[in-house]
Order: C-alpha cells, then structure tokens, then sequence
C-alpha cells in the first residue's frame, strides 16, 4: 500500500532500475529491438511520471487522465467534467495538441513544478481570446505537418468545481497523426493513477484502444471507460456488446459509464454535456477523491501494480540486451577473424618474397651484386620498395574488409554495418604514411649498425638499409647474396643482429598496420555494444529492488 512510510531503500531501488533501464542500448536492428525500445521508453516514463513521485508523495492528489482515439469526445468530456471550458473541442482533428491539467486551486502546488511529468514544462491557460480560431494549426497536424505548437509543454488550469484530491489531465488522441502527440499519449498514461479511456459508439471495437486497455491492465493502472455518443435506439445493444468485449478482455470488473449521443457531443456551442450525462462519472472520480482511504487504495493499487510490472519488464529488457550483446560479439569475431586471416597470410607473403616486386624488383635486378649503382640507386630502390610494400598492406586491408563485409551481410541484423564508414583519410594514405615511416627507422637503425661496426665513414646509411630490406624481403633466392654482402660489410655477428632488429621492426609496423585497419573498422561496432555487464546490470538492480519490496511488505520476488 501507498502510504507515508515508504522506505526510502525502495526508492533508491527504483531509481537505480530506472538508471539501468535508460542506460540500455538497442541499437542492432535485430527482431526485437523496435519492442525493446518502446519497452524502455514507457518504463522509464512510469518511474519518471509516476511511480517514484507517487512513492515520495503519497498524499498527492489522484490524477486522472482522460485519453482516447480522435474525436472520442475527450475534450468535451473533461470540460464538462469540470463545469466550463478548460481545453479545446471542435471537430478538427487532431483538436488536443498540449494536454491539459485541471484542478482544485488547493491542489494546484502539486502540479505547478516537476514533481510528476518533469519533461514537460508548464504553461498557463491561453484566454480565449488568443485561442487558434481559425483551426490553421488543428488543420496542419491533420495533414501530418511539423510543428512545434504546444510541443514539450502541459498547461495547468484550477477550478474550485473540481474536488480537493482530484485532477483531470486531457490528453492527446492515442491515433493522433502527429507522432508526436501519439508518443505524448502514451506516456502520459504511464503517469495516470486512474486511466479513463474514453471511446464512441463507432470506435469501441478498434484495435488501438483495446491494446492500450490490455496494457493499462498489465501496468496495474485503476481503469475506468467511458463509452461516449451512443445513439439512444442502439445504447442497450452497443452497452452490451461492449461489455461482452471487456468480458473477454479478462476486464469484465472495469466500471463501465455510457453518455448518450448529444447536440453537444459535436462540440458545438458552449462544448459542454448536460450535468446528469456526466454525473456517475463525476461522482465516482470524487467519491474517491475525498475520502482519503479511498485515495490510499486506488493510488495503492495503481502503484503496486505498476511495481508488479517492473521484474517481467526489465527481465524482457535484460533478454534483449544479451541478444544485441551476442549479435555485436558476432559482428566483432567475424571481422577480427577477416583481419587475422589477412595479417596471415602478409607473413606469408613476406617470407615468399612477395614484398619484392614491381619497380622495386626491377631496380634491384639491375644493380648487380654491390650495394650502390648509380648515384642514389638505394634512394630510388627504397622509394618503389615503399610503395610496393604500401600497394600490398592495402590489397590485404582491402580483402579484409570484403571477407568481413560478406559475413555481415549473411545476417539481416548486421547487413547495414556491412560497409567500411567513410572517412576523410583513405586507408591507402594512412598505410602509406606508416610505411614511409617504417622506411626511416630502417634506415636510422642501419646508420646505428654501421657506426658500431665502425663502418659509417665508407658506407651510405641508405645502401645498408637497401641490402637488409632485401634480406627481409626478397626470399630465399635474392636474400642469400644480400646477406652475404651484409657480412662483409658489418661482420658475421654484426649482420645477424641487424637482422633480427630489422626483422622485429618490419614485421612490428605490419601488424602495427592491419590491426590498426582492424581496430577502425571495429570501433562503430564497438560503440554499439555496451557488452556483457548491461544484462547483469539489469538483473542485479533487479534483484535489489525484488529485495526491497520484500522488506517494505510490497510483494514476493
């Protein structure tokens, strides 16, 4: 039960779920990330709008919202509800673009800040005078036209005919064509300790208000319908079958008002129903308004089923998190599986001579066996060298990111992911940049050689790092006189140890090249996994609050 000692742990449970819930991604557009989402969204909502403030403020008035289809006769229902006209009625549709909230002027501090609805600024009542008489604005959202009329705001309206305890809030159409105004409808019904659905003699039977219906009833939300403009030679037979519907609905037990079908109901003239076609209603909203053990129960109940509904909620959450978790760890191995296949094979190609081709080949071919031709033989020979090496790391970048690309387009869910992200700077600039570079630390560690041999004086830096890229490059059948070469001109020992440094620094800057490539074309992957610990996140925040409502009496776990 709502009531003054509600454990202060229990709201701090809430808020960390709400905290977990709005923290989750569903970014892959796998088959049920849509329902995740708008899970997500009305469960953040509820806790925002409604549970947590209802928690902190027990004794705040019950609110009410009236919502339903378009030209349900919402509007007009509230106006008459409290005796004049607090909130547009006509018959341009959608009429209802900022929701209105309307109570007692003693009650009027529980609405005037953020407590409930906090994403929704206030706003006061427009006179009538300013009203939109023309309709050019209702007439644009007909037609699906943007605009930021009334967007994000809540006007809050007091009337002394309203009773203390009490507040109506005229939502917008549930089948608005202003998504907008659809989305705003269903979270504030989120925010509703009783929810009136109001719906006509001709819609009853849609299949928009009947979903709404089934949820209000999963939520645990105090429900009311109100079946509005019914013909007087049909009321018994329509009265019936609608009750029939609710029956089958497993909400045979909500209370059922019928107004009858009246000049008013059009909205014309003053907008307001005769008292005695809203009396029941009225007196029922009020009955339980005043009496504050009455208040107590129907707050009670629309809260404990709201905290009823949070494990089922985030436990579909927590399911839908490990599956985008699973599908984003698919994603992740098949494209670091591309990448260790290509940085495979680049060492296999190196050590078969592959790296030695081209113009760089065939400058080699012509210098003979000595280690200089023609002046700035080795200059050019490690210039075609370069280029060769960067045409090779990107071929393999390249058939990287096709392997990749075709993997990710098998699976529906990450076809759209399947192409690299475009970019300023292309692969093959940023390979050729890191090559250039490998290519002066070749030649700083041949200069560092020569020194310690004692050989700097006789020969070019640049003509020593040429015959080493040969040894690492060239394979078996151009490395052996290479390396001879080396051996005379750094001793046994010497060569050996360049060797093995320019081995550590070629095949160093090669992986250093691939897994970079590999680690870009990951990072938008990355962004759309929030991995493993979301889904335990969720439980575990869970699992507190199941733990709280057991200590605060609320429920089992």
């Amino acid at each position: 039960m709502v009531s003054s000692e509600v454990r202060p742990e229990l709201i701090d449970a809430l808020t960390g779920v709400r905290e977990r819930v709005a923290g989750a991604r569903f970014s892959l557009p796998l088959s049920g990330a849509a329902r995740a989402r708008r899970g997500q969204a009305e469960l953040v909502a509820q806790l925002d709008d409604y549970l947590v403030p209802r928690l902190r403020s027990p004794e705040a008035p019950l609110l009410a919202v009236v919502g339903g289809s378009t030209g349900s006769g919402k509007s007009t229902l509230v106006n008459s509800l409290v005796g004049r006209r607090v909130s547009e009625a006509g018959v341009l549709r959608p009429t209802t673009r900022t929701p209105v909230l309307v109570c007692h002027p003693g009650d009027a501090h529980w609405f005037a800040g953020d407590r409930v609805l906090p994403g929704l600024a206030r706003t006061r009542p427009v006179p009538p005078a300013e009203n939109d008489e023309d309709g050019d604005l209702a007439e644009a959202a007909e037609f699906g036209e943007t605009s930021d009329d009334g967007a994000g705001l809540l006007c809050v309206d007091s009337d002394a005919a309203l009773p203390r305890g009490l507040a109506l809030l005229d939502a917008p159409d549930i089948d608005s064509v202003v998504r907008h105004n659809r989305e705003l409808a269903a979270e504030l019904v989120c925010a509703a300790d009783v929810w009136v659905l109001v719906t006509s003699a001709a819609r009853y039977a849609d299949a928009l208000p009947w979903n709404l219906l089934r949820s209000a009833k999963e939520y645990g939300v105090t429900l009311v319908t109100v079946l509005d403009r019914v013909p007087h030679q049909v009321a018994h037979e329509i009265s019936r079958q609608y009750a029939g519907l609710l029956h089958r609905a497993g909400l045979g037990d909500v209370p059922r008002f019928t107004i009858p079908e009246l000049p008013e109901s059009a909205g014309g003239g003053s907008g307001l129903l005769p008292a005695t076609a809203v009396r029941d209603l009225r007196e029922w909203l009020a009955h339980r308004a005043q009496y504050r053990e009455l208040r107590a129960t129907v707050a009670a109940r629309t809260a404990a089923g709201a905290l009823g509904s949070i494990k089922p909620r985030v436990a579909e959450l927590a399911a839908a998190s490990a599956e985008q978790h699973a599908a984003a760890l698919r994603m992740v191995q098949r494209v670091q599986g591309a990448y260790d296949q290509a940085l495979e094979r680049v060492h296999e190609q190196l050590v078969e001579g592959v790296g030695l081709a081209g113009d760089a080949l065939a400058l080699w071919e012509t210098r003979g066996s000595g280690p200089a031709g023609a002046g700035g033989s080795s200059a050019e020979f490690l210039d075609a060298l370069t280029t060769g090496l960067t045409s090779l790391l990107h071929c393999a970048v390249a058939g990287a990111d096709e392997r990749a690309a075709a993997e990710l387009r098998r699976d529906p869910a990450t076809k759209p992911y399947a192409n690299r992200p475009a970019e300023a700077e292309q692969p093959v600039e940023r390979i050729g940049v890191t090559v250039r570079r490998w290519r002066r630390e070749l030649e700083e560690l041949a200069e560092e050689e020569l020194r310690a041999a004692e050989r700097a004086a006789d020969t070019e830096p640049e003509d020593a790092a040429a015959l080493l890229a040969v040894v690492l490059l060239g394979g078996d059948g151009r490395a052996r006189p290479a390396a001879r070469i080396l051996g005379r001109m750094l001793g046994v020992e010497g060569a050996r140890g360049f060797y093995d440094k320019g081995g550590q620094l070629l095949f160093g800057y090669v992986d250093r090249i691939l897994l970079g490539e590999r680690e870009r074309r990951l990072a938008p992957l990355d962004a759309l996994d929030s991995g493993p610990g979301e889904q335990a996140e969720l439980i575990a925040a869970l699992s507190v609050l199941q733990r709280e409502r057991c200590a605060s009496g609320r429920g089992t776990a």
